[in-house]
């Protein structure tokens, strides 16, 4: 009797947070849903920033300081790898088992995280939890476009972003209080950045498991399991060198051994997909809708320069100003307020026009003159209050590219490929930020003794006793300068000319940032502005599959593909039309 119940208790449930005949969501279930959904984001986006605050201390304590870059490295290579995975695999199978399966392997690697004894085991550990992390933010995106209308979906999409920047600040103030504490309830302070994603994994569990039920129909296919081991061999070597390249030299053996692995790599998977058509984890047919390719392309480019700018301005806060990990964090909320309100504002104006082009031009034009006026303006005794309309700009910049670029690719594909469309683009600009911090760390390492050496020289000429503080510091050597930043305080008379170079440095990169960003504005001319569709994911399936479309002309573009999409066999030649334009049955 008491089983009865409870499954009597679960089906009310279910029930009651399905979709109606029609298969629309009520605002309040949409709200309801898009909580759990922020829970389960939230953690993903706090733990890169919590562990990236505290992880010197980690390092410290676990007494493996030259092997911290493996624990980032790790959760890279599995988070990167498992997004497109949880696309094609939830467009088969259904969202819900593998965002519970993401919330519930992450919340593992979390706790895995905090027993660690070595800096091997936490690199072991973190890439347990990067599974899980590649599939919170993806499968986010696609679980609302099943259950959000497009000209609905940038409102409801921007409150993740509000999740993003909160997480930004949150996370320096978090990593920064439990790492300068050596001992929390009689366990090791920074111990506890991991152990606090548990029982916010539990809560995110248990929101999506009471309140995602989303109807799903499954359909015969082929697992691309030689896609999945190609993409693998293909991204692992890359990922690896892009976080390595710079100790161990871009031309040295072990990279050039990393780029001829990945080459065979990427030949192997595009030979994968060619073979597997429809089935494979990434249809190469994608790429010849326009809207698709010029999004991948422009996330790349975006998420290179985005990064860039994200990584660079708290190196010169803690490091030229003296800023704590914590005080950086709270130095940076301009730049949150600007990425939160440039998300809501375009998410409003999108569902009111519905017109998306526009915002990623503008944004882009934004970023590019935030990054050269910081290039420009930024120095050595900058003050933050100067630095911070830059970084509302720049803030701004980025919350007008997230969401449209998502939607414009969800809006362009068949709703049977949400999914795998949605992850893709995600794929693509991690992989191009991740481009992006190796190629603007190099960068940044390279000028360094070049730039401080220079400012310390004309210090030194000037002044005697500078002069024999500069020559104990050749001694010692200026690379070892560079590998602690904190060595500068043994010589007090050189740490301006220290700063005026690491600013100089710092100027440079800000201004490559800008004409990497300024090339994503060529691409995105080329996004199509096609009509947004007032049904969600969902709706256009159903109404696909039953062959009931509607003849609402603003909605042609996208009914058009929905049944080409279920009617339609997709090995058959593209018709006649415009490149990238959606096909017509």
């Amino acid at each position: 009797m008491t089983s009865t119940r409870s499954a009597n208790r679960r089906d009310a449930r279910a029930a009651a947070a399905a979709p109606d005949a029609d298969g629309a969501f009520t605002h309040r279930q949409i709200v309801t849903i898009l909580v759990g959904l922020m829970v389960a984001m939230f953690l993903a986006a706090l733990d890169q920033t919590v562990v990236a605050t505290a992880i010197r201390t980690i390092a410290d304590d676990l007494q493996g300081y030259d092997l911290q870059a493996w624990a980032t490295t790790a959760f890279l290579i599995t988070s990167t790898i498992s997004t497109p995975l949880y696309g094609k695999l939830s467009d088969l199978y259904g969202r819900r088992p593998f965002y519970l399966f993401a919330i519930g392997i992450f919340v593992v690697g979390s706790a895995l995280c905090g027993l660690a004894d070595s800096m091997y085991q936490l690199a072991a550990y973190r890439a347990v939890q990067g599974i899980g992390a590649g599939g919170l933010m993806s499968l986010a995106l696609a679980i609302i476009g099943d259950i959000v209308p497009p000209r609905e979906r940038s409102r409801y999409q921007g409150y993740f972003m509000a999740v993003f920047g909160t997480s930004s600040v949150l996370g320096p103030v978090i990593g920064g209080f439990f790492a300068g504490h050596e001992s929390i309830l009689g366990l090791t302070g920074w111990r506890w950045i991991f152990w606090i994603n548990v029982p916010l994994g539990a809560i995110a569990f248990a929101a999506v498991w009471r309140v995602l039920h989303l109807p799903h129909e499954r359909r015969e296919h082929r697992i691309d399991w030689p896609g999945a081991l190609a993409l693998i061999t293909f991204l692992v070597p890359l990922l690896v060198v892009a976080e390595q390249g710079r100790v161990w030299g871009w031309g040295s053996g072990r990279a050039v051994l990393c780029y001829a692995i990945g080459a065979v790599g990427f030949v192997l998977f595009v030979l994968a997909e060619r073979a597997y058509r429809d089935d494979a984890l990434l249809p190469l047919r994608m790429f010849g809708n326009r809207s698709f390719t010029v999004s991948a392309v422009g996330s790349v480019v975006m998420g290179a320069g985005m990064f860039g700018g994200l990584l660079l301005l708290p190196q010169y806060l803690q490091i030229v100003h003296g800023s704590s990990p914590t005080m950086a964090g709270l130095q940076m909320i301009p730049l949150v307020a600007g990425i939160m309100t440039g998300a809501m504002s375009s998410g409003i104006a999108i569902s009111r026009t519905g017109k998306y082009k526009v915002f990623p031009l503008v944004g882009i034009a934004l970023m590019v003159v935030a990054l050269v006026s910081m290039s420009l303006v930024v120095e050595a005794d900058t003050s933050v209050w100067v630095l911070a309309p830059f970084m509302v700009l720049l803030g701004l910049g980025l919350g007008f590219n997230f969401q449209p670029v998502i939607l414009a690719v969800q809006n362009a594909v068949s709703p049977r490929e949400m999914g795998v469309a949605t992850s893709s683009v995600t794929f693509f600009r991690q992989m191009g930020g991740t481009i992006g911090t190796a190629a603007f760390l190099s960068i940044l390492f390279t000028r360094l003794p070049t730039d401080i050496g220079d400012r310390i020289g004309e210090v030194a000429a000037s002044n005697p006793e500078a002069g024999a503080q500069a020559q104990q510091l050749q001694q010692a050597g200026l690379e070892e300068l560079t590998a602690d930043t904190t060595r500068i305080e043994q010589f007090p008379l050189l740490v301006q000319p220290f700063r005026e170079g690491f600013t100089a440095s710092i100027d440079l990169v800000f201004l490559i940032a800008a004409c990497v960003v300024a090339i994503g504005f060529f691409v995105f001319l080329f996004l199509p502005q096609l009509a947004l569709s007032d049904k969600s994911g969902i709706q256009a399936r159903q109404g696909a599959a039953a062959g009931t479309a509607t003849s609402d002309p603003g909605d042609a573009a996208e009914q058009a593909t929905e049944a080409a999409g279920a009617a339609a066999p997709t090995s058959t030649a593209p018709p006649v039309g415009r490149p990238g334009d959606r096909p017509t049955p």
